[in-house]
Order: C-alpha cells, then structure tokens, then sequence
C-alpha cells in the first residue's frame, strides 16, 4: 500500500490548445478509496492514466509511496487496473484468467494456487473457478476482472467505470462489493467514474473534475453541505441544486418573489451586484400561497407554478416554474404528493439549507 501524490500535473495532448489535466495537486492517503468525478472530457480518466503511466505527463510529476514514477514504464508502477470492458480471455477458464499475470511472472504453481484461492474466496468465486467465461453473467465476470487485479497484491488499484456495462440492479448490488471489498484490503484505490451516485457512496473522498481542474475534493457529506462553487453545487445532487439568479443589494439579495438577507460578510465578498442562490429540493418547505403561518424568517418565499409531478412512492419531486423568471425549480416532498400540474404554490427555503455564490466568479460566498 502507498499515497498517491500528483504535484501539478498537466497533460496536453497533441493538436490541442488546452491542458485534458491542468496543473493537478492532489495527495491521496494510504490505503484511501478516491473517486474522480465529473462530466464526459472533463480529465477524470487522463488522470488514472497518467498514474497508471498510460499518458505521459507534459509537466509536474506523478509520486506512488516516496516514489516518483513518472517516467516509470507502466509494468514497473506496481499497480492493477479494472477497466469498464473485462478483458477476459475467452478459452480460459476464471481460475487460469486469475492466475495469468502471475504465470507471466514465473510465480511457483504452489503459490499461484493459493493466492487464486484466497481472490476467489473474497469474491465468492469458488464455485466457478472451472466455467469459461461465456458461462459467466456482467457481474461475475466483473468480478472475475477484480480477482486478477487482487492477486497481484498491488501498491495501488486503478478502476476506470468498472460499473458501467452493468444493468441498474446489478450495479447498486457490485459497488456495494467493491466499496466492502476495498475496505477489507485496506488497498489504495482510485476510482473514476461519471456516475455521482457511486462516487457519493462508494469514495472516502470525491474529487470532482471539470475542464480538466479540480474544483473540490472532500467527503461525499461536505460536497453536498458545503459546495466551493456553483459548479460542484450544480453537478452534486440528483436531482441537481436549483441555483437561481439574482440581484444584490446592501442588506438582502432577491429572485423573483423570493427575497433573502446578506450578511456584511457576504457583501463584501461579492464581486458585484449580481448573485446566485442555491437550495436543494430536500431544503425548501412548500407552502400555498399567502400562507404566512408557513412561511419563514425569509418571507412567503419564491411563488411556483408546478409543471409535472415526479411520483416515486416514498417521495416525489414537483417540477416547477418560478413566476416571473421562469427558471426551472424542483422541490422534494413526501410521496403520494397531493399536488398537481397546475397547482399554483411557494417554496420557501430552510435557513440552513441556502448556499449562496458570486454571480461573477461562481465561488461560493461566506456561510
């Protein structure tokens, strides 16, 4: 097991005028479960090629333990990769695709047994370990990938959207594999995918990505409660922050009939006059309109008319137009929601759940 440290790492490739990964300073702990994350080219898999050595870096440097292998071949890195595609060589049997790496590198039969065993026995292959793998279903051959990446016994484990070829069940089922299973080897892992939901659930820490820089690493919880900008706020969450223009003036700043207070603070962070108010739809308490007894501190909120009713059984989401501005909103409610398209209510938020950000630069004002 080792650290993972990027020092300002860039890669640009050939014909392109910007950096796929610019710049990247990013240390990732012993034996720490790390997802990359982010919308399609935004750098997340040029970066798990660059530590996996399949992308040479134009600047900065790539460090695995106190090791600088930057110019290390790939072979030489001590690393396993998954990839989304399996990989499996079709004539033979799960057990010989386990052990074939090991059989490359001259290991005694003895041991490679063993360490084939053990990798089976995690991953309740056993039963298996004689089938070809077109007797295989998506998610034992997945886990047929992970065996051969396991019994390397790497410094580190490099995944790129393992999950993806997978259908929705079986996905939620083999991420909640690999998270127990990361755990249980203590091996650091860097995980990338584009699905928010298994970065959320699966990462100790999520790096979320885009243009190629890195907006924000940090706990799945405080990238929900404490986004840095309007970027992370938007792309975390589904479904996604309502962030909604606005207008500030000295003491307050406002969207349509939704009027909120500034702290001195908050003014003076601002760059300008406009600004950007967040809340997501867990945090707004829906009311009808000129029901003053429901509205809070922050007034009879923002006036909504709903457009369509998301009906999940446990909950539901009312999809909404703010009168006046016609932005988009949605709220969360209960399920089995009494309201419909049509219903003309306000949606006022929790004190505790605004975020507010610079209308300028998109970075997140003084809480």
């Amino acid at each position: 097991m080792a650290t993972v440290t990027f020092e300002s790492a860039t890669r640009t490739y050939p014909g392109s005028d910007s950096p796929a990964v610019d710049d990247l300073d990013l240390e990732i702990g012993d034996g720490e479960f790390l997802v990359l994350v982010g919308p399609s080219g935004c750098g997340k898999s040029t970066t798990l090629r660059m530590l996996a050595g399949l992308e040479p870096v134009n600047r900065g440097r790539v460090c695995i333990g106190d090791r600088d292998v930057t110019l290390v071949p790939p072979k030489d890195r001590d690393i396993a990769m998954v990839f989304q595609t399996y990989a499996l060589y079709p004539h033979m049997t799960v057990a010989e695709n386990i052990g074939f790496h090991l059989k490359i590198a001259k290991m005694s039969k003895k041991e490679r047994a063993e360490r084939i065993r053990e990798a089976a026995r995690i991953l309740d292959l056993e039963s298996l370990l004689d089938r070809k793998p077109s007797k295989l279903s998506g998610g034992q051959r997945q886990r047929v990938a992970m065996g051969r990446a396991i019994v390397r016994e790497p410094q580190v484990f490099l995944m790129d959207e393992p999950l993806s070829n997978l259908d929705a069940k079986l996905r939620v089922q083999t991420r909640t594999q690999i998270a127990a299973l990361q755990r249980e080897l203590g091996v650091t892992t860097v995980y990338v995918t584009h699905d928010q939901i298994e970065a959320m659930t699966m990462g100790d820490r999520v790096a979320v990505m885009n243009e190629g820089v890195l907006q924000q690493c940090a706990s799945p919880r405080e990238l929900f409660t404490r986004p840095v900008n309007e970027f992370v706020a938007g792309f975390i969450g589904s479904p996604s922050m309502n962030l909604l223009a606005g207008h500030a003036g000295d003491t307050w700043a406002g969207h349509g009939s939704l009027t909120i207070p500034l702290t001195p603070e908050q003014r003076a962070a601002l760059t300008g006059d406009e600004i950007t108010i967040g809340v997501r739809p867990n945090d707004v308490t829906i009311s009808d309109r000129g029901d003053r007894d429901a509205a809070s501190a922050l007034g009879p909120g923002l006036d909504v008319t709903v457009q369509f009713v998301e009906e999940l059984g446990s909950e539901a989401f009312l999809y909404c137009v703010a009168d006046g501005t016609g932005e988009n909103v949605v709220a969360r409610t209960d399920g089995l929601s009494p309201h419909r398209s049509g219903d003309r209510i306000s949606l006022v938020p929790k004190p505790t759940g605004l975020h507010l950000f610079d209308g300028t630069t998109g970075d997140r004002l003084p809480d």
